[in-house]
């Protein structure tokens, strides 16, 4: 979905969001600005950022609102700083860019190293625009809905008192699956299957694949593996009424709600996608080596010439 002609021949905006506490993050939201601006574009900021980051632009509110006729929102910073980003843009389905300057930065497209083929890429409007699946989330207390939430990397539900497990009843679509007592609970998405579910021990998940993860954290059971299930499922989670403690819903590790005994946590497919700008349309594998680092050597395919951020793989 890259913009057309007629579209970049109107006033174009471009939203910059940064991790502001950090110098190189800072610098970098700079140069990027000095380069839009240059090229005629109008730079927006959110009013919690504009301070910190010394840029002349436009100004305006730190909310959903903010990114409404932007092309783009280009975010420098980690993947938590792109998850705050995508806090933003959900509901208005601006595409978001990062440059990561975080460690491993999966949701990220380019790295510190590539800003100038970035902004390069934003002027030309040379990038393609992808779909991320979300989920979202359900709490019920009595059987009757008490919070709503979503996330695109997970949801956890999670034991609130180090000293005890969570006693937890899972199902899905309406029929019970097993019974834990455990550390908690990653409901994932296959963007989120790289984060904390892949610490938890779950697989990995290309992201075109439409499904939901759930796994278990250090469930006390005999059958306990991680899951993938259909995108159209129900996942959900019980806890126990006689618990000896409740537990704490966390969405993508930012936003929490409180789980009483006797909680329910109903997980689906998100009504939203989160929509993510790619600048070149790199295999998933070539990603993962490169972001893990992953061990190659004596690899005998197809040589084809190393992007300058894509991870590719040299024979």
């Amino acid at each position: 979905m890259t913009p057309t002609p007629a579209e970049r021949a109107v006033t174009r905006t471009v939203l910059l969001v940064a991790h502001t506490g950090r110098g190189e993050a800072v610098g970098a939201a700079q140069a990027v600005a000095e380069r839009l601006d240059a090229s005629g574009i109008v730079i927006r900021l959110l009013d919690s950022e504009a301070e910190d980051l010394g840029i002349d632009g436009e100004v305006v509110p730190s909310d959903g609102a903010a990114p409404r006729d932007c092309e783009v929102v280009v975010v420098i910073g980690g993947d938590g700083t792109i998850l705050r980003a995508a806090e933003l843009t959900r509901d208005s389905g601006t595409p978001l860019l990062g440059i990561n300057l975080g460690h491993v930065g999966f949701l990220a497209e380019a790295e510190w190293y590539d800003v100038d083929t970035t902004v390069e890429a934003i002027i030309a409007g040379s990038y393609v625009v992808e779909d991320r699946l979300t989920i979202d989330v359900l709490v019920r207390v009595e059987g009757e809905p008490d919070a709503h939430g979503w996330a695109l990397n997970e949801a956890s539900v999670e034991k609130s008192a180090r000293q005890r497990m969570l006693e937890v009843v899972v199902e899905i679509d309406d029929h019970p699956l097993s019974r834990w007592g455990c550390d908690g609970i990653v409901f994932a998405t296959p963007t989120g299957s790289t984060a904390y579910a892949f610490s938890a021990g779950g697989p990995v998940v290309w992201p075109e694949v439409q499904a939901l993860l759930l796994v278990p954290i250090s469930a006390h059971a005999l059958f306990a593996r991680p899951m993938v299930a259909s995108v159209d499922s129900r996942l959900a989670v019980e806890i126990l009424a006689h618990s000896t403690g409740g537990g704490v819903l966390w969405c993508d590790g930012r936003r929490t709600v409180e789980l009483p005994a006797g909680a329910r946590v109903e997980v689906s497919r998100g009504a939203r996608s989160v929509r993510l700008a790619r600048l070149r349309e790199a295999p998933f594998t070539d990603r993962l080596v490169a972001k893990f680092d992953l061990p190659v050597g004596g690899w005998r395919g197809k040589a084809r010439p190393r992007g300058p951020s894509d991870g590719a793989v040299d024979a």
